[in-house]
């Protein structure tokens, strides 16, 4: 099987990665409704405090709106508030200054929608990891997916620890705050520590079943 059908995450986990490995053809679902307490506006990364979590505001979070349709809320400045965050936790590290001018013009793109803005940093994710993977995203919503296609919606949430889950492993590499690995950040706390070396660490975090 080399199809899947996920949900689009912001700047996702290393588990997100580890679950697309074996798939040429990664299939975005565009019209499910949007989910709370998920990772379509959220990512984690690591800062001199521990775990710190950076958000994307949106204008409307009430009701059952397409992830599509759910607008991203510039009112807050929050492009601005993201990067010096981002900067503060990461400036050390040893590939940020390889990294960071294109992170840079995808955050600061503008985007008006979610979906817009998450697929743009999901390309550029993949190219980091020079992978050859094909995107596409669904035409309409189906409840029970192809047989032939993978469906793995819904199953990454921060709503359960990733290890109780079958796709990531957590293997330890050098970051840039603390003594205690920290596992299952966004991919651009690996890809800023270990630059090249990202692609080669996420496939040997996959959980060996």
């Amino acid at each position: 099987m080399s199809s899947t059908l996920i949900d689009l995450h912001f700047l996702p986990s290393l588990e997100y990665f580890c679950a697309l490995v074996p798939f040429d053809n990664i299939i975005l679902e565009k019209h499910e409704h949007f989910a709370k307490q998920s990772f379509r506006n959220r990512c984690y990364i690591l800062s001199s405090q521990g775990v710190a979590r950076l958000s994307v505001p949106l204008t409307s979070k009430g009701g059952k709106v397409l992830i599509k349709d759910v607008a991203i809320d510039y009112s807050s400045r929050w492009p601005a508030n993201f990067w010096r965050s981002l900067e503060t936790a990461y400036a050390k590290a040893p590939y940020y200054e390889h990294y960071a001018d294109e992170l840079h013009t995808e955050i600061f793109s503008n985007e008006k929608f979610l979906f817009d803005l998450n697929r743009r940093l999901l390309s550029l994710c993949l190219r980091w990891l020079r992978w050859d993977k094909i995107i596409s995203e669904s035409t309409t919503y189906e409840k029970i997916g192809s047989p032939d296609i993978l469906d793995l919606r819904g199953l990454i949430s921060p709503k359960k620890d990733f290890q109780g889950r079958e796709y990531y492993q957590g293997l330890p590499y050098q970051q840039v705050f603390g003594n205690t690995f920290v596992p299952n950040l966004s991919l651009i706390d690996l890809v800023f520590c270990v630059g090249p070396g990202a692609a080669a660490l996420v496939r040997g975090s996959q959980k060996k079943n």
